[in-house]
């Protein structure tokens, strides 16, 4: 075997479960073969460069050999070898998501909570009720 299609192969290399779910990245152009986007029909033979890009995981391969059963990991790790920068790359970006705040730290402004409308009503906070003044008037 010198050719497989592209969705075969990607299914056969673990990159995704079905072969389905990489018919359905090839069709949204997340997959590119050789620098230009590829059909699932697409054929690939050792060699060919790959690049697949998965949220903001872009990983580059380069094809070693082809398989059109799918079988365990590591049978599928011999099928390509990522290239140097690409591992670089990803690696940096885990660093970065790692040590990025998280986002909802960073928020000031929302609902206040059962405390904060009490102050803003002028209620008592510790007795939940309001100031004593308020409620009773011996002037009257």
């Amino acid at each position: 075997m010198d050719k497989l299609r592209i969705d075969k192969w990607l299914w056969a290399a673990r990159f995704f479960k079905t072969r389905s779910l990489a018919a359905d990245d090839l069709h949204k152009g997340r997959v590119q073969v050789n620098g230009q986007e590829a059909k699932a029909s697409r054929e690939v033979k050792p060699g060919d460069m790959v690049t697949l890009r998965s949220g903001p995981v872009v990983r580059t391969v380069r094809v070693l050999g082809l398989s059109a059963m799918r079988g365990p990991a590591p049978v599928a790790q011999a099928l390509y070898e990522e290239t140097p920068d690409s591992l670089a790359t990803r690696a940096l970006a885990a660093e970065q998501r790692r040590l990025a705040p998280e986002p909802a730290h960073a928020l000031t402004q929302g609902r206040p909570t059962k405390r904060d409308r009490r102050q803003l009503q002028g209620l008592d906070p510790a007795h939940g009720v309001p100031p004593w003044d308020d409620r009773w008037s011996a002037s009257l």
